[in-house]
C-alpha cells in the first residue's frame, strides 16, 4: 500500500534508465588504464583516510555527470539542462567500466588503517561496487520503465514545477526546455530497448503493461494548459525575477516544447507499449519464468535485504508472521466485542462507514492532526531530530490512479523545500481512519522523514552516503519505527492498534507473496486471494500491491527483514549493556551515520556496544 519515494529509490530507477543492452565482456577494454587513472591522482602521497575520502568524492562527482537527472534530485544544479544519455550498448559498457575502475582503486586502500566514518565509507563503497557490478550480468535494462517507476514518471515530477527542478529565473526555464529535448531522444531509446527485450523474451507481464499505458496516455492533452508540464508556465506571472518581455518569450517557447517535444515523446512510447509491446507481453508473472530468472531473483533478494537469505527461509518466516499477527487481530476483535469470526470482522472493517473519511480534505486534515500529536511525544525515545520539517499533501491527480496509498519525498538538501508525506486520496476506502497513527509514523516521523532528513543533514558524511541508501535500512527503520508506537503512548484505541497490526500484516504477507510469485510459481490470482484471506485490505489495494510485487520483485522483502534485524540489534545491545542501555542513544547510533547495509550496521553497533561497557 505504500511505496516510498526516497533518494535510493530515485537513484535506482534513474540508473536503470542509464543501463543498456548488455553484451558479456564488452566493457573490458581499457579497464586497467581506467583503474590506474583513478589511483594516479597523487594517491600514493595521501594517507589511507585521505584516499577513501578523495576516491568517494571523485566517484560521486563523476556519477552526477553520468546521471544528470539524479543529480538534480540531490540538489546538484550543474547538469539541470541535461538529460541522461540514450540507452545503448555503448552506454552500458561505459557504466560498467566506470564501476570497475573504482573497484580496482578502492582495493588498493588498506582498511586496517581506517576508523570511524572512513572505515564505514570503505566498507560501504567496496561492497556496493562489488554487488553492483554483478548486476550487469542480468537483463534488468531491457525493462526500463514500469508502472512503479522510470523516466516517464520522474520527468513529469520534475516538469510539474513542484519537485526538484528549479524554476526561479529565466535560465532555469531554459534549462528545462533543453532537458526536454534530451528526454525526447531518450524516449526513443526506451522503445528500441524494450523492442530488444521482446527479442530476448524479457518483457513485462500483461497486467503490468496495462497499468503502464494510462500513465503515458495521461500526458495527451488537447489543451496545453491542462498538462502537468504547464505548471511552471502558469507560475510565470508571479515570478518577479523575470522581466515581462522574457516571460512572454519563455511562455511561447515553453508551450512549443510541450506541444512539439514532450507530448509527442509520450505519445510515441504509449502507442508502442499499447500495441507491439502489449501484444508480446507475457502471461506469466514471476521472475522465475524469465531467462536466468532464479539467479535474477536471488540477486534481488541480496540487493534488497543486504543479507545472505534464501527465498525458502523468507517464505517460511513470512508464513509464521502472518499466523502470529492473525492471532493478535483476533484479540482486537474480542476486545471491541465484535460478534462474528475474523473474516466477518475484516468485512466490517472494510465496509463500515465509521472507519472512513467522507472527503479527500478530511484525510489530509486527519494526518495533519496526527502529525502534531506524534511530534510532541518523540523526545521520549529520541535525542536527535531532523532540522527540516515535512508537510502532508495529496498525490497529484495525474499519478494517483497508479500510485501507492502513501509515499514520502525527502526535503531538499539545503532545507529550502520541506519533506512531503503524500497521501493518495483517490479512493476514500483506501485510507481507513485506523491507519492514521501507524502510517504517519512509517512515512513521516519518526520513520522515513527522520531517517532520510537526518542522513542528508549529517555534517561530514560523504555525498555518496548522504544521498545513497538501502531499501532494507530505510524500510526496515520505518517499520521498526511503527513498533515504537506503544512506547510513544500511541495505539491506545484498539482500532488504531488494529491499524498497526494491519500494516505489519501487509509486510508479513509480502514475504509470502513476493517469494511465492518469483520463486514458487504463484499466479497473480493466487497472490490476491492469499492477501484477501489474511487481511481486511480493500481488493483494489490488494491488486495494486500484488502488481507492485510482480513489477519490482524483491523490494517488498526489505521491510520485515530490516525491522527484524534492527530489533535484533536493539535486543543485543540491551542484553549486553543492561542498566547502561539508553534506547535514545541506540536510535542515534542507528540513524547518525546514514543508511548502511545490515551486516555493516551490525558491525558498527557491536563496536558501539563495546565502547559503552567501559
Amino acid at each position: 500500500m505504500k511505496f516510498t519515494i526516497k533518494p535510493i529509490a530515485v537513484k535506482q530507477a534513474l540508473i536503470a534508465m542509464s543501463v543498456t543492452i548488455a553484451l558479456a565482456g564488452c566493457a573490458n577494454t581499457n579497464e586497467s588504464a581506467n583503474a590506474s587513472s583513478v589511483a594516479a591522482e597523487n594517491m600514493s602521497q595521501l594517507s589511507e583516510s585521505q584516499k577513501i575520502q578523495s576516491l568517494t568524492e571523485n566517484y560521486f562527482n563523476e556519477s552526477m555527470a553520468l546521471n544528470p537527472v539524479y543529480s538534480t534530485f540531490v540538489g546538484e544544479t550543474k547538469y539541470n539542462d541535461k538529460f541522461n544519455e540514450p540507452l545503448s550498448d555503448e552506454l552500458l559498457a561505459k557504466n560498467l567500466a566506470f564501476e570497475k575502475k573504482y573497484l580496482a582503486a578502492v582495493k588498493q586502500i588498506d582498511p586496517s588503517k581506517l576508523s570511524g566514518q572512513d572505515l564505514l565509507s570503505y566498507e560501504v563503497f567496496k561492497r556496493d561496487l562489488e554487488v553492483g557490478i554483478r548486476g550487469f550480468e542480468l537483463p534488468e535494462h531491457l525493462m526500463p520503465i514500469s508502472q512503479f517507476g522510470g523516466v516517464h514518471s520522474y520527468f513529469a515530477m520534475l516538469g510539474s514545477g513542484s519537485s526538484a527542478q528549479p524554476f526561479n529565473n529565466a535560465e532555469d526555464y531554459r534549462n528545462f526546455m533543453q532537458r526536454a529535448a534530451g528526454f525526447a531522444v531518450y524516449m526513443d531509446s526506451v522503445i528500441s530497448t524494450m523492442r530488444e527485450g521482446i527479442k530476448q523474451g524479457v518483457v513485462h507481464p500483461k497486467p503490468i503493461i496495462n497499468k503502464l499505458i494510462p500513465q503515458l496516455e495521461a500526458h495527451f492533452v488537447d489543451d496545453v494548459t491542462q498538462s502537468v508540464f504547464y505548471g511552471p508556465v502558469a507560475a510565470l506571472d508571479q515570478n518577479n525575477n523575470i522581466s515581462e518581455q522574457e516571460k512572454a518569450d519563455i511562455k511561447r517557447e515553453y508551450i512549443t516544447v510541450i506541444e512539439q517535444q514532450i507530448i509527442p515523446a509520450y505519445d510515441k512510447v504509449a502507442k508502442f507499449v499499447a500495441g507491439e509491446y502489449l501484444e508480446n507481453g507475457r502471461d506469466t508473472v514471476g521472475l522465475s519464468a524469465l531467462p536466468d530468472g532464479k539467479k535474477w531473483y536471488e540477486y534481488r533478494i541480496e540487493t534488497n535485504t543486504t543479507l545472505p537469505l534464501t527465498a525458502e527461509e523468507i517464505h517460511e518466516f513470512g508464513k509464521q508472521e502472518v499466523a502470529r499477527i492473525l492471532s493478535e487481530m483476533i484479540k482486537v476483535k474480542e476486545t471491541v466485542g465484535f460478534d462474528g469470526d475474523l473474516p466477518a470482522f475484516f468485512e466490517f472493517l472494510r465496509t463500515d462507514d465509521q472507519f472512513y473519511f467522507d472527503s479527500k480534505q478530511g484525510i489530509i486534515d486527519g494526518y495533519t492532526e496526527v502529525k502534531e500529536r506524534i511530534n510532541q511525544k518523540l523526545p521520549l525515545l529520541f535525542e536527535v531530530f531532523p532540522k527540516a520539517d515535512y508537510v502532508v499533501k495529496p498525490v497529484e491527480a495525474y499519478r494517483e490512479a497508479s500510485e501507492a496509498g502513501a509515499s514520502y519525498m525527502p526535503p531538499s538538501p539545503d532545507g529550502s523545500r520541506p519533506g512531503v508525506f503524500y497521501i493518495n486520496t483517490r479512493d476514500l476506502k483506501g485510507q481507513p481512519k485506523f491507519s492514521l497513527e501507524t502510517l504517519s509514523i512509517h512515512e513521516a516521523a519518526p520513520g522515513h522523514h527522520f531517517q532520510i532528513a537526518i542522513q542528508q543533514e549529517v555534517e561530514g558524511l560523504p555525498k555518496f552516503r548522504k544521498f545513497g541508501g538501502y531499501t532494507v535500512f530505510a524500510e526496515g527503520w520505518a517499520l521498526y519505527a511503527e513498533s515504537l508506537g506503544k512506547e510513544l503512548g500511541l495505539f491506545t484505541d484498539p482500532y488504531m492498534w488494529y491499524g498497526r497490526l494491519s500494516d505489519e500484516q501487509l509486510r508479513a504477507m509480502r514475504l509470502v507473496v513476493d517469494t511465492g510469485l518469483h520463486a514458487f510459481g504463484w499466479s497473480r490470482e493466487q497472490a490476491i486471494d492469499f492477501m484477501l484471506d489474511n487481511s481486511s485490505m480493500a481488493k483494489s489495494d490488494v491488486v495494486a500491491e500484488v502488481e507492485r510485487y510482480i513489477s519490482i520483485g524483491g523490494q517488498a522483502l526489505a521491510y520485515k527483514i530490516g525491522q527484524r534485524h534492527i530489533r535484533m540489534l536493539r535486543n543485543k545491545a540491551s542484553a549486553a549493556l543492561g542498566d547502561k542501555f539508553d534506547v535514545r542513544k541506540f536510535h542515534t547510533q542507528v540513524l547518525i551515520d546514514g543508511a548502511l547495509p545490515m551486516p555493516i550496521l551490525e558491525a558498527k553497533i557491536d563496536r558501539w556496544i563495546e565502547s559503552q561497557k567501559s
